[in-house]
């Protein structure tokens, strides 16, 4: 049985209208997906309440972050942020700016050379921790 045009043209414009709609649910998606309230945390090298304050303040300046909180010992990082606002590595971009390396980004010798000598925590500095702050 051949098709018409009519009936080839009434197929054309169902199809399109099911890919458009297809295409703005996925979109809706998308952009809902993001959340105003996550939760994230990564690793930022450090080693006293100095670095803390400096982490904490670097990370808190980007707009979109909520909460910021590192964690000494265990070097974490742990925040929440809105995701329409920012992202993790836009965070991270702030933090090496200051002088801290994270697994992805690392600061550049510069800002690291900047922060307090007995701050530095990368392999070959001198670090005295006795008496730290």
């Amino acid at each position: 049985m051949p098709v018409s045009d009519l009936n080839l043209n009434l197929i054309l414009v169902v199809m399109k209208h099911t890919i458009f709609t297809l295409a703005f649910t996925f979109c809706t998606v998308v952009v809902f997906a993001q959340q105003k309230n996550k939760k994230m945390a990564f690793e930022v090298d450090g080693v006293c309440e100095m670095c803390k304050m400096r982490i904490e303040k670097a990370a808190l300046e980007v707009a979109g972050v909520k909460f910021a909180d590192w964690n000494i010992p265990s070097h974490e990082l742990t925040l929440i942020v809105d995701e329409r606002k920012t992202n993790a590595m836009a965070i991270k971009s702030a933090i090496v700016k200051v002088g801290h390396d994270t697994k992805e980004l690392k600061a550049t010798e510069e800002a690291y050379r900047k922060v307090n000598p007995c701050c530095r925590y990368r392999e070959g500095d001198a670090n005295p921790h006795e008496g730290h702050h």
